[in-house]
């Protein structure tokens, strides 16, 4: 395969080639974190349930984890370039049926499935043809670059999704992605390809045991804020007393294995295998791998955490709720940018613990500053520490992965390298999610048992809806919900300031799970190496 002929020389091609991929990431990270403060309007738009626009937002992370790995071999057998630009044109098609969606099946199919399928063709290119335009020496503000994309993508995918339904149509954001991937198509004309001269046939039985495997694993965890983790909550399905999502767990886990037992034995025969169980043997990939997951495990918790707290506890319109989060945009851009830039011979691992214990300190300073009577700008340092951990680990960990093999496998890379981040972003959501709705319950119910004026009947009713899985409620909320029940004033002012405690208690258990999480990471970063990769010649 040619390699270094397709490395973008000139600063002109080069910025456009980055653009265009750039533009690809961050589309792709888009529709989740706008549909997120639509979920309601475009319920009603569609005629369908708040819990069917949360299942079609399910379906569509599932179709990415399912097809993720195939994706990236697909891109080695046909070319990374026209994998991107088809994968695109499948994705347009899927933004422009979901625009024009007048139910939830043809939602469904846009949304969910075609753009699910367009990403996952999508994603892994975009890292392999990073490799394959870029210098090694340059390759570390490539991917942090198109890495600052995707997160700033999701910071302002709220405000985006804020201004568009507030004073447009949710669906002129789906349109307008339509004209954002016309763009990247007419762009993507100067990106650099390497063909494989071979065409081996693709494993198709491996393609069904990966799909299978992740799509099991992913769906559970998906599905564990509604099930419950372990001890199923209250009408959810269970099989021998326990919930479905560690059953479901489990059928991904050991599908995955045999998926690998499959591809060793293929590559025994040598025979073409979907994925090399010997790359996940590679201390440098496999290091680069476990940091992306702790990332974006951390990273999706934090996006699921402070939105609640601004939009829910203080009541912010997704706009501002947006703009609040505009500050970590501005250092993870700079620390993308920035230090590939000043210190290209900067020790990855240095930069990487570095940004993992900014993570750390951004949640830790987050937990300690939520309180009662705190407002909207105790998010402002923490958003600064966390968007300059995320920059940083965004300079480099694109470029330990890629540049652990050979350039030939780097569509293979990106394959699992996206399947791993998709799993890490499953689990920081779930993960956040149940954490802050179980600590919530547990602290509510608390408050109401220990009160006497509450009534018998109302604690056994409130018990049994809290643990059915009570949403995150907002103070308003909660006084109609009572005004309706006909509660006095002083019991309603008492609950309230009772779910006021409770929420916070959440917050912080959310918060404090993910800060462990981070500080987990740093005991796996012995594993980034410590010297930038440099160009070989090849």
């Amino acid at each position: 395969m040619a390699s270094q002929k397709g490395v973008a020389e000139g600063s002109a091609k080069a910025r456009i080639v980055l653009l265009t991929l750039a533009a690809g990431q961050f589309l792709m990270a888009l529709d989740s974190s706008v549909m997120n403060v639509s979920i309601a309007t475009v319920a009603e738009d569609v005629g369908t349930t708040v819990a069917g626009i949360q299942g079609a937002i399910t379906a569509y992370t599932l179709v990415m984890a399912m097809f993720m790995i195939p994706g990236g071999k697909v891109g080695a057998l046909i070319g990374r370039k026209r994998a991107f630009m088809i994968g695109c044109a499948v994705y347009g098609c899927g933004s422009l049926t979901t625009a024009l969606a007048p139910n939830l099946p043809v939602l469904l199919v846009g949304w969910a499935l075609l753009e699910g399928i367009g990403a996952a063709l999508i994603l892994p290119a975009i890292v392999a043809l990073v490799a394959g335009n870029f210098a090694t020496e340059r390759r570390p503000a490539a991917y942090g670059l198109v890495a600052a994309a995707g997160a700033i993508a999701i910071a302002v995918g709220p405000l985006v999704g804020g201004v568009a339904t507030t004073y447009f149509s949710w669906r002129w954001v789906f349109a307008g992605e339509v004209l954002v991937v016309l763009g990247i198509l007419f762009l993507a004309r100067p990106i650099a390809d390497a063909v494989s001269d071979e065409r081996p046939q693709i494993d198709l039985v491996g393609t069904v045991l990966s799909a299978l495997g992740l799509g099991s694993f992913v769906y559970g965890v998906l599905r564990s804020g509604e099930w419950g983790w372990f001890q199923p909550k209250p009408g959810a399905p269970a099989l021998l007393g326990v919930s479905l999502t560690v059953w479901l767990m489990l059928l991904g886990t050991g599908v995955t294995w045999l998926f690998l037992r499959w591809e060793a034995r293929l590559v025994h025969r040598r025979r073409e295998p979907l994925l090399d169980p010997a790359m996940l043997q590679n201390k440098q990939l496999s290091g680069g791998l476990t940091m992306f997951f702790f990332q974006y495990l951390v990273q999706m918790g934090v996006f699921f955490v402070v939105p609640l707290y601004l939009s829910v506890a203080l009541g912010l319109s997704a706009l501002a709720t947006g703009v609040r989060l505009l500050p970590l945009s501005a250092t993870l851009l700079a620390a993308a940018v920035l230090i590939p830039r000043f210190l290209p011979d900067v020790s990855p691992r240095r930069v990487v613990r570095s940004g993992v214990t900014a993570l750390l300190l951004g949640a830790v300073t987050l937990m300690a500053a939520l309180d009662a009577d705190a407002g909207a700008e105790v998010v402002t340092v923490p958003m600064l520490l966390i968007g300059l951990g995320m920059g940083a680990l965004a300079s480099q960990l694109g470029s330990v992965t890629v540049s652990a093999l050979p350039e030939e496998q780097s569509a293979e890379v990106g394959g699992v390298q996206n399947a791993v981040t998709n799993l890490g972003a499953s689990i920081g959501t779930a993960l956040a999610g149940s954490i802050l709705i179980a600590s919530l319950t547990s602290s509510f119910l608390a408050s109401v048992e220990q009160n006497p004026a509450v009534p018998a009947s109302v604690k056994s009713r409130t018990a049994v809806e809290l643990q059915s899985g009570v949403p995150f409620l907002s103070d308003a909320q909660l006084k109609s919900a009572l005004d309706e029940a006909g509660t006095s004033e002083s019991l309603t002012r008492e609950a309230l300031d009772a779910n006021t405690a409770a929420r916070l208690d959440g917050l912080r258990a959310a918060l404090a799970v993910l800060a462990f999480a981070a500080l987990v990471a740093l005991f796996f970063t012995h594993r980034i190496p410590t010297t930038q990769p440099r160009s070989t010649g090849r």
